[in-house]
């Protein structure tokens, strides 16, 4: 069964595969999520393309966005045959795109339709089926609203809701104000989990740090982190020495570094940028004397077409030289 106590959060271009092997270096047990992968992405598209990833991920979930049950049936399959650990649905995201594809958080109006939808998944494949969703949408944002969906879907072999702790507003707001803008009301999710204690409820939303983790993994079965463990990620670490317990492939940062170079030096022989890799380290030593400078050589620098990972060394000089690595954990603390 999966350890779902500590994940990070299926974000559009940002937890693409060099991060999540990133993440993973950074955190060795935490639960990761692709971006969301359209069916229509995987019926019509390059599927090597969007579902390849590297074994040392693992675990890693494959999310989906869709509406039409045999289609994410077959997507479904898909995930299982490259060996994804989860396959779950996006019953969260308010973008006009998502929407104008009938699919994302605008499918919290229709309960029955997922319900389909995760039952035409569940007799496909015997990975587990997960779903991600708001609170609420727009006017039907009260508490029946949620317990009567999540009641349905449930009922159709979902025994995982991830539940991010504000509504949506369908128009009228961004994907970025939709983030931030509608106010969060976790005790809801507490509730949800009170009246359906035989359900994994995971709560997501405005979780900044290891403290606000703390707050919520008393009264649920896990946090999920998005935007602080993309900006920070190393609070990753520290949320599984807390919450997990110590463990010998919890790294320190600058061995996380050295890794992922040597990760860094097989994709740039296979012809990948090191922007595309690099863009995800800013954050590594966020607290740290050197944090800046770290930052600045690599967005300088990354971007050349001829850069390679002596940029990523040159950036590690100027992050503290000769500091060890409890003072940086405190510098966290």
């Amino acid at each position: 069964m999966l350890d779902r106590t500590l994940s990070v959060a299926p974000m559009m271009d940002r937890t693409d595969r060099h991060h999540r092997y990133f993440m993973r270096l950074v955190a060795p047990r935490t639960l990761l999520y692709t971006e969301m992968v359209t069916t229509g992405a995987l019926l019509h598209g390059d599927v090597a393309r969007h579902l390849a990833y590297n074994p040392e991920e693992h675990p890693v979930a494959l999310q989906l966005g869709g509406s039409e049950p045999a289609e994410l049936a077959h997507c479904a399959r898909l995930a299982e045959e490259w060996g994804y650990d989860e396959v779950n649905l996006n019953v969260g995201c308010p973008s006009d795109r998502v929407q104008n594809g009938r699919f994302g958080a605008c499918l919290m109006a229709e309960p029955g339709l997922v319900a389909e939808c995760v039952a035409a998944m569940r007799e496909a494949v015997a990975l587990p089926v997960t779903v991600k969703h708001r609170i609420g949408i727009d006017h039907q944002d009260d508490y029946a609203h949620l317990h009567a969906f999540v009641d349905r879907v449930a009922a159709a072999g979902c025994g995982t809701f991830i539940v991010h702790a504000r509504k949506a507003w369908l128009q009228g707001l961004s994907p970025k104000e939709n983030r931030e803008k509608p106010p969060l009301r976790h005790e809801e999710v507490h509730r949800l989990k009170r009246e359906f204690p035989e359900l994994e409820i995971i709560t997501n939303g405005g979780l900044r740090s290891v403290e606000d983790m703390a707050a919520q993994l008393p009264h649920l079965d896990g946090a999920m982190i998005g935007r602080a463990a993309y900006e920070r990620p190393w609070i990753m670490a520290e949320a599984e020495r807390r919450f997990l317990g110590e463990d010998p492939a919890l790294l320190p940062r600058r061995e996380v570094v050295e890794r992922y170079m040597a990760y860094m030096e097989r994709e740039l022989d296979r012809g990948v940028r090191l922007q595309a890799m690099a863009r995800h380290i800013l954050g590594l030593f966020q607290g740290m004397p050197g944090a800046r400078a770290w930052r600045r050589h690599i967005s300088e620098n990354a971007p050349r077409r001829d850069a390679g990972v002596e940029v990523i060394r040159e950036a590690l000089e100027k992050v503290a030289p000769g500091c060890r690595e409890e003072a940086a954990l405190a510098a966290d603390g």
